[in-house]
């Protein structure tokens, strides 16, 4: 399928708070249609970086291009209903039915024709059933509420997905299965997605590229392939050797069974 997401350029991107530079003088290119995975320690600018790019947050100094266009001169309601957003919290209105849910951005933009039958398509997208549709949110399980959130994120048919650890909450299963669905939605919808996760394994692999964040600085930009051959630095190599003791260990485990 032809890409459809856009490209993403940050330049000189920076936010501080008071004396804290949460995110330092980020530069960075996206290809589009790439799959980019933001990782780092708890406080390193992951998801502060992130918010930038749809304006959640504004930055201090820089500028984020989106698809060739300044973010910054775009309603912050409009850049917003041109990106998906999904967190990893769900955030569904629990007074809302599950088709309300989902179709809550195309009835903030005005766009209510057709309504049920987009619906209907994104449950499909997701692999839910349709009589989901007039469920409440606190009837289903998590994995399916995470479902509902990246149908809701998809809604718009934005070509720019934004996701903030969205499977972190969920169990082991459930995760490894939203993680496989999501990858192949990227690239059946030829989607450009940004992740932030703590997972080094889940950024290994879903991402064609993997952004190692540490002070609010870019300290690595590799591939998984590279990042697993030790040739992204020290801050890198740090995180890969975390899901790699895990696979030796169950490995040893393995073999005294």
């Amino acid at each position: 399928m032809p890409v459809s997401g856009p490209s993403i350029s940050l330049h000189q991107l920076s936010r501080h708070y008071a004396t804290v530079r949460a995110v330092d003088s980020v530069s960075l290119e996206i290809a589009a249609g790439t799959l980019v995975a933001l990782v780092g320690l708890s406080g390193s600018g992951k998801s502060t970086l992130l918010k930038m790019i749809n304006r959640l947050v504004e930055p201090t100094e820089g500028t984020v291009r989106i698809g060739g266009e300044a973010a910054d001169s775009i309603d912050p309601h409009i850049l917003r209903r041109r990106i998906g957003y999904v967190f990893q919290n769900i955030g569904l209105f629990p007074h809302m039915t599950i088709a309300r849910n989902i179709a809550i951005g195309l009835e903030l933009a005005g766009d209510k024709e057709g309504r049920d039958a987009r619906v209907a398509e994104l449950l499909d997208l997701v692999e839910l059933p349709r009589e989901m549709a007039s469920r409440m949110p606190d009837q289903l399980s998590g994995g399916q509420q995470q479902r509902v959130g990246v149908a809701r994120a998809l809604a718009t048919r934005p070509g720019l997905m934004l996701m903030d650890e969205p499977f972190g909450a969920l169990d082991p299963v459930t995760r490894d299965n939203l993680t496989d669905q999501y990858k192949a939605l990227h690239d059946k919808l030829g989607l450009t997605t940004i992740i932030v996760t703590h997972d080094m394994a889940e950024a290994l692999y879903l991402a064609d590229r993997i952004l190692v964040m540490d002070g609010g600085q870019i300290r690595a930009d590799a591939t998984p392939a590279e990042l697993l051959s030790g040739d992204a630095g020290e801050e890198a190599e740090a995180l890969v050797a975390i899901p790699r003791a895990q696979a030796a260990h169950l490995i040893a485990l393995s073999r005294k069974s």
